[in-house]
């Protein structure tokens, strides 16, 4: 009788203790470069951290305005310290920082965004945005009427050179003589520094006002002027209704969910990952009431036969600005060839320093 009660108190503490550490709750942080009321890029993470800590069991924490370099690393190592699961650095200039912190905890689990650099703790994630900014490119290149499409730029790395190249070709798909201005701004998030250089662009003749930064202000700058506007990030709109014509943005919900879920079963292995259109990570806000139906058509079109792989965006024949064939007829761009993207595509009036 005696064993019998000791074999049933014994399983009771084993069964209880094996679902106290199943319900162990699982610590998440993410770190961003500027702030979450930007309506922008970390905007657009935040809302991606929402999914994960609707997830049960899991608790999210995010440090906002983070400076790329040292101050991100002090983040990074903070979290790492008070024994995070799981950290997501979501700036490219993270990246050094990132790896450093990794080595140094085996234990903990990283994921920086737009790199390239991993390690065995330590994974890589970007999406295909360039589909996106394509799509976005047939809107500006069949509603401007100057043939002169302004973009405020933030650095001249492959992420950004890659966009404007897409964007151009978008526009070039539709009308050949449009062409892309390009204004470099070196932030990421400078909404005074972002509307002058969108100022600058118009002062030339743009009717149309593109961007790769992290604020609205290129797109006020825009409505402004009475023209129009194509966002980035989330649906800006609301901060220009009366240009915003559409927007490439980003849905990081569901790839953020899938790493928790794998972290959490033990299945996460160190990768660079790179979803797009198909996966619904990226995709274009909804269209201004003043794009036409048929211009709506074409860009849904286009977006289908993306999505489902029987088109894309870097296929040849594609020569740079000197007029150098980059990509010849019938080949198309590897992945290899677009992550390290630093020349710009005919029809591109601007600089890659």
């Amino acid at each position: 009788m005696r064993k019998m009660i000791f074999f049933l108190v014994f399983s009771l503490v084993f069964v209880v203790g094996n679902a106290a550490v199943a319900e162990k709750e699982m610590k998440v942080g993410f770190i961003y470069v500027s702030p979450i009321g930007d309506a922008g890029w970390s905007y657009a993470h935040d809302q991606g951290r929402l999914a994960v800590e609707a997830m049960p069991g899991v608790k999210t924490t995010y440090v906002e305005a983070v400076k790329e370099g040292p101050d991100s690393e002090r983040v990074m190592l903070n979290m790492a310290r008070k024994g995070y699961d799981l950290i997501f650095a979501t700036s490219y200039g993270y990246m050094d920082p990132m790896l450093k912190v990794a080595k140094q905890f085996p234990g903990t689990v990283f994921m920086h965004c737009s790199g390239f650099k991993r390690a065995k703790n330590m994974g890589t994630y970007f999406g295909r945005m360039y589909q996106a900014r394509y799509l976005s490119g047939i809107v500006a290149g069949a509603m401007t009427k100057s043939n002169i499409l302004g973009y405020v730029a933030a650095f001249p790395i492959p992420e950004v050179i890659r966009g404007i190249n897409a964007f151009a070709l978008g526009a070039q798909s539709v009308n050949p003589n449009a062409q892309v201005r390009v204004v470099w701004t070196k932030t990421w998030y400078d909404p005074a520094t972002e509307k002058e250089a969108a100022k600058s662009l118009l002062d030339v003749g743009a009717d149309i006002i593109a961007q790769h930064q992290d604020s609205p202000a290129a797109q006020e700058a825009a409505q402004e002027k009475g023209v129009y506007s194509i966002g980035y990030d989330s649906d800006m709109s609301k901060f220009a209704p009366r240009a915003h014509l559409t927007a490439p943005i980003w849905n990081w919900g569901p790839l953020y969910k899938k790493l928790v879920k794998e972290v959490r079963e033990g299945t996460w292995k160190s990768e660079s990952l790179w979803p797009g259109l198909a996966e619904g990570i990226v995709g274009l806000s909804p269209f201004g009431a003043m794009v036409p139906q048929k211009v709506r058509t074409m860009v849904l079109d286009q977006k289908k036969a993306i999505a489902s792989g029987k088109a894309k965006v870097f296929v040849g024949p594609i020569k740079d600005q000197k007029g150098k064939m980059r990509i010849a007829r019938g080949g198309a761009a590897s992945d290899k060839e677009l992550l390290g993207m630093t020349w710009f595509v005919k029809g591109v009036i601007g600089t890659t320093e």
